[in-house]
């Protein structure tokens, strides 16, 4: 579980980050989870998109997606969210 604090400072790093993966009409299927799995181990902090035409609700998607891939939410702004789990092989970021 993050802190205030952990949370403050992921969010500030999220804020210049472009989102790299979405969240489309089929809602998280297995392919976006399996590649977020893959974007955390390499980066660690990703940015996330929930599309409008998608079924799901940002919240619940972000919820869903951090639940499969054992990462936390961050943060939910609007239809894009910010996910972090610390890799197992190369962890980069350094939490206050």
């Amino acid at each position: 579980m993050l802190t205030g604090k952990q949370k403050r400072y992921l969010r500030s790093m999220g804020n210049e980050m472009d989102p790299i993966f979405q969240v489309g009409k089929e809602g998280v299927t297995e392919a976006v989870v399996t590649s977020v799995n893959e974007a955390l181990e390499a980066r660690e902090l990703i940015k996330g998109r929930v599309l409008q035409n998608s079924l799901e609700e940002p919240k619940s998607a972000a919820e869903d997606l951090a639940a499969r891939t054992g990462a936390e939410l961050v943060q939910v702004i609007g239809r894009n969210f910010l996910l972090y789990r610390e890799s197992s092989k190369n962890p980069m970021i350094i939490l206050p």
